[in-house]
């Protein structure tokens, strides 16, 4: 199976990990040979609710038992869809009333790009240095690293970057500005925080000069916070709300989310302003909706906040310069990257899941999912340490 992994299959790094998946189950992922692995990773912040959690598996059997795909997004009254938006807008604010389903964050982000040149008649985009929004051509357009951009270029025009943090730099946020796009927690660049009321300031600005916030919550929605979505956290409210990742449970999607007046202009003007044939698939929107409803009838975001306190607790050592990050969304911060590549190529020899980040070549993500129990966490934090030593 390895030899034709590598043959078959397009590669996207020089050296994968290459674990052949067995099963997986809970907080855990078994290889071929039956050894289990502490996932402290979740599929990259994916799986909210482990993985085969009864609930998330129960809704896809059923779905399946009913239909499948029947027409492009938009078109049919599909209850699915309909239930998973309308427990989406529940829980979020009233000036974010209105969903559009997608079958990626990536893809979410390229609607809330449209969407807010669209609603503004504007085509300039500010992003933040070393962010993430996906990988297809018009977010990595608002990507801000250089390293991971110049093999494709040219990309699509209009775009100018800021300092993620930085108060001065929010001058260039002007009227030709559409939209400012910015990762509520920067990901990719290291876990990076919002400090000092900046996107409260960069709300205020973008108030000024009739510019939208979009928030990308990709990797901090559905609870991985401790909140429902991370800018929960940080008393603003974006104008447009992209999402993904964990809202599947697993499964593949995304979404972006504004007022119903902002995604009128999708309608007409022209009409099909932003089609998709699978996104909203009913069997990965039961999914999504199960996800959601058991975040709270479980009440797991009311844990977050302990586990990530346990995790602080335990993870004391010599080597760990800081942790960042807030909820289940943590980096460790070593002393070099070559650390950082023995503890994640050895900790799969142990029996542990670590993995990089995407600019932050001294960081060890920890995300593990929501419904970790803490005899998991002080297991993983006690692999870890040995791993260090």
């Amino acid at each position: 199976m390895k030899k034709d992994f590598l043959k078959y299959q397009a590669q996207t790094s020089p050296h994968p990990l290459i674990l052949e998946v067995s099963h997986a189950k809970g907080t855990y992922i078994y290889d071929k040979k039956g050894k289990a692995y502490l996932d402290f990773v979740a599929g990259v912040s994916a799986n909210t609710l482990g993985h085969q959690h009864p609930a998330v598996t129960a809704a896809i059997k059923k779905q399946l038992d009913s239909y499948t795909h029947v027409m492009v997004y938009g078109e049919f009254i599909q209850e699915p869809q309909l239930a998973l938006a309308k427990i989406l807008v529940k829980h979020l604010s009233s000036k974010l009333n209105c969903v559009y389903l997608t079958n990626s964050g990536t893809e979410a982000t390229e609607g809330a790009l449209k969407l807010a040149k669209r609603v503004t008649g504007r085509y300039e985009i500010v992003a933040a240095k070393n962010a993430y929004h996906g990988n297809t051509m018009g977010a990595m357009s608002v990507c801000g690293n250089e390293d991971q951009n110049r093999a494709f270029r040219p990309l699509i025009p209009g775009s100018k970057f800021v300092e993620y943090n930085s108060i001065s730099d929010l001058e260039k946020i002007t009227e030709k500005t559409a939209g400012v796009i910015l990762e509520t927690i920067q990901g990719g660049a290291g876990f990076i925080e919002p400090k000092n009321d900046y996107l409260i300031k960069v709300k205020e600005r973008c108030e000024e000069v009739g510019a939208l916030l979009i928030l990308d919550e990709i990797q901090t929605g559905v609870g991985r916070t401790g909140r429902f979505f991370g800018f929960q956290n940080y008393n603003v409210i974006p104008d447009i709300l992209i999402t993904g990742k964990g809202l599947g449970g697993g499964m593949p999607i995304g979404a972006f989310v504004s007022s119903g007046e902002f995604m009128q202009h999708l309608k007409s003007n022209p009409k099909l302003g932003h089609i998709t044939t699978f996104g909203g698939h009913p069997v990965i929107a039961a999914a999504g909706l199960a996800t959601i409803q058991t975040l709270y009838e479980e009440d797991l975001m009311s844990t977050v906040l302990e586990k990530e306190l346990l995790i602080r607790s335990l993870l004391i050592h010599p080597s760990i310069k800081e942790i960042r990050g807030r909820g289940l969304m943590l980096a460790l911060i070593l002393d070099d990257a070559k650390l950082v590549n023995k503890i994640i190529i050895n900790g799969l020899k142990s029996g542990i899941v670590l993995f990089w980040l995407l600019y932050e070549p001294n960081a060890v993500r920890l995300t593990p999912p929501l419904t970790i129990s803490n005899e998991e966490i002080k297991l993983g934090c006690n692999l870890i340490l040995k791993l260090l030593d």
